[in-house]
């Protein structure tokens, strides 16, 4: 893995949103699979030491990701990405939110909307992620 690889993470408390871009020394196609297939998602989605399981994905328009974070220990946090706009190897828009095991989503957890896009940086694919939340406090 090259060291070298760009990483920002920006805060922007007063418009609750939170911007995110990384590099991968990887073609776009590959890193567009990893954000798009349950099988390359389960491998890298959870912060370590958690792991991510997939209970569900329909990567189209309508269609949604439930999926949990596992804990060493066993203990599941679920949630549900539902997809809405989606553009291959170009970019995707979601609303992410907080679920139970079924699926149903948690309202007293923050929501958030993603606008995720894929662009060719040389040799390497630089992936932009705008997170927005409806409030300052959901952040």
């Amino acid at each position: 893995m090259k060291a070298d690889l760009y990483f920002q993470f920006l805060a922007d408390v007063p418009g609750h949103t939170l911007r995110i871009k990384r590099a991968f020394a990887a073609e776009r196609a590959l890193v567009w699979d990893c954000y798009t297939k349950s099988e390359l998602l389960d491998r890298w989605f959870a912060p370590a030491p958690l792991t991510t399981k997939t209970q569900h994905m329909d990567f189209r328009p309508g269609g949604y990701w439930h999926y949990a974070m596992v804990t060493p220990d066993g203990t599941e946090y679920w949630g549900r990405t539902d997809f809405r706009e989606i553009e291959p190897i170009e970019r995707y828009t979601a609303r992410d939110a907080f679920s139970d095991a079924s699926g149903a989503p948690n309202t007293d957890m923050p929501i958030a909307d993603w606008d995720v896009s894929f662009h060719d940086e040389g040799d390497q694919t630089l992936v932009r992620t705008i997170v927005t939340y409806a409030s300052a406090e959901d952040l």
